[in-house]
């Protein structure tokens, strides 16, 4: 699904099964590879996916789980666990868990009464917290319910490895209806078998697939080249000037961002802190028109604003911190499941106060980062990055990634009302991972209100209470603007 396309979920009677490709492929990309594989050598690296659902009653525990039951026939990668590879040089692969058993990773709890919003909030840091079972499909999910206004609380957390934000939100719209009422019509299939797979199985089987492809790649090369060396034959001042303008590409893209970072958000560590945030989508959009930019561009402004704000109260201003935006290069063609973006990085205009210019200056940015011909050089180099030893890799990644003081992700989501198990979701605020940067902002829309899930590094946002209300007076003077335009 490209970028910024909404996504409308089927009624469960309208899945083709024919056609659901989501998790088809069962090799994992050397993107995730790295994801999978570093996190046991740094747990800072660790990368969940943390979907929160607000309901406005508890949904029915029985359909619930049905509801499971039946996305694990229809996508059998929620059953696969992940084997790696023996020798480690092999990407993994994902196999059906002969053992798989949906009470482990489904589960109920009932908060003390009185429970607020915050409370649940809770459990799901530490749902998000819990390191997945490496032997076990890497997902978990949970209702929460004793919420003292009657609603309720739905959870599910996924690996990184398993799918990106768009694919998550993909795999979630499986598990919603359009409707209220069971829709016992909808079609099902028997489940996967259980697969017995071993390490030195994987590492075979890929050796084998390489030494088949070893003719068709010595081929591709040598039609490369040619095609290369015709280029620079024919015209070899144009040749060189594209030569040198991707090997700038290239610096831009891997240098890390100019500046030095926040002091303020310099620490590092495993504590993690849930806040939430939500304002409508309209209202960004109009706030976005009045300097012909994108929601995008208006969310990022609002947080570096924000970030700003929280700055000033400790005595600390800031003018720039290094910002890291997930690229998408999802197309039409790709399986909804996996993982396909690019990541960026920039120096974000904390310092700029005006929220207008601010807004300007992101879109100037933003829009040159997706020109850059480089944008994918790391899936190019991936195959060599994965074999490198995984404590080296994420020694190396781990350095990049603590120079970032702010993540921010935006997905496209639902726009129209969903249920679950009879349950209407009023929110789903979106908690992406900390994989080494101070704060993660990821934004999910849901039927015209923009869900804001921010997850913290505690070491480095020694207050998220007081950043929070920062974000929020952020997001109030970019969406002023908008108001004013209106009048």
């Amino acid at each position: 699904m490209p970028a910024g396309e909404q996504l409308v979920p089927p009624s469960a009677v309208d899945v083709d099964l024919s056609g659901l490709t989501w998790g088809a492929d069962r090799s994992m990309s050397d993107l995730e590879t790295g994801m999978w594989r570093m996190e046991a050598a740094r747990p800072q690296l660790r990368t969940p996916i943390v979907a929160v659902d607000v309901l406005d009653r508890p949904p029915d525990w029985e359909r619930l789980v049905a509801a499971h039951e039946w996305a694990s026939h229809i996508v059998p990668r929620i059953r696969m666990r992940v084997v790696d590879a023996v020798p480690w040089f092999a990407n993994p692969v994902w196999s059906v868990d002969p053992e798989f058993d949906l009470d482990f990773h489904l589960r109920r709890v009932r908060l003390p009464e009185p429970a607020t919003f915050d409370h649940a909030l809770r459990m799901c840091r530490h749902l998000a917290t819990e390191p997945f079972d490496r032997a076990r499909p890497p997902w978990n999910a949970m209702l929460i319910e004793g919420l003292d206004n009657g609603k309720a609380v739905y959870v599910a957390k996924t690996h990184h490895s398993m799918t990106d934000g768009l694919g998550g939100i993909a795999l979630m719209t499986l598990l919603h209806s359009r409707r209220a009422e069971p829709t016992p019509e909808k079609p099902d299939r028997p489940p996967p078998e259980g697969e017995t797979t071993s390490g030195w199985s994987v590492w075979s089987s890929q050796m084998e697939k390489d030494l088949a492809a070893v003719p068709g790649r010595i081929g591709g090369i040598a039609r490369g080249a040619l095609r290369t060396a015709m280029s620079a034959a024919a015209a070899p001042s144009t040749f060189l000037g594209d030569a040198w303008d991707y090997a700038n590409s290239v610096l831009r893209v891997a240098a890390p961002p100019p500046g030095n970072g926040s002091e303020l958000m310099a620490a590092r560590g495993l504590g993690r802190w849930f806040g939430a945030l939500e304002v409508g989508l309209g209202e960004l959009k109009a706030a976005a028109r009045t300097v012909d930019g994108s929601v995008n561009d208006a969310y990022t402004a609002a947080l570096l604003g924000g970030i700003g704000r929280y700055h000033e109260k400790f005595g600390r201003p800031v003018v720039s911190i290094p910002v890291g935006m997930p690229i998408s290069l999802r197309s039409a063609s790709d399986n909804m499941g996996g993982n396909h973006f690019a990541a960026a990085r920039f120096s974000g205009p904390v310092g700029t106060h005006d929220p207008a210019e601010r807004m300007k200056k992101v879109r100037a940015i933003v829009m040159g980062l997706r020109d850059e011909p480089a944008i994918g050089v790391l899936d190019a180099i991936g195959p060599l990055l994965v074999r490198v030893p995984t404590r080296l890799l994420a020694s190396w990644y781990l350095s990049q990634s603590t120079a970032i003081d702010l993540q921010a992700s935006n997905v496209a989501g639902v726009p129209v009302p969903v249920y679950l198990a009879g349950a209407r979701i009023e929110r789903m605020f979106p908690f992406g991972p900390v994989p080494g940067c101070a704060v993660m902002s990821t934004l999910v829309s849901h039927a015209g209100v923009c869900c804001i899930g921010v997850n913290l590094d505690t070491a480095a946002v020694t207050e998220p209470a007081l950043f929070m209300r920062c974000l929020q007076e952020g997001f109030d003077e970019v969406v002023e603007l908008g108001r004013k335009g209106d009048r």
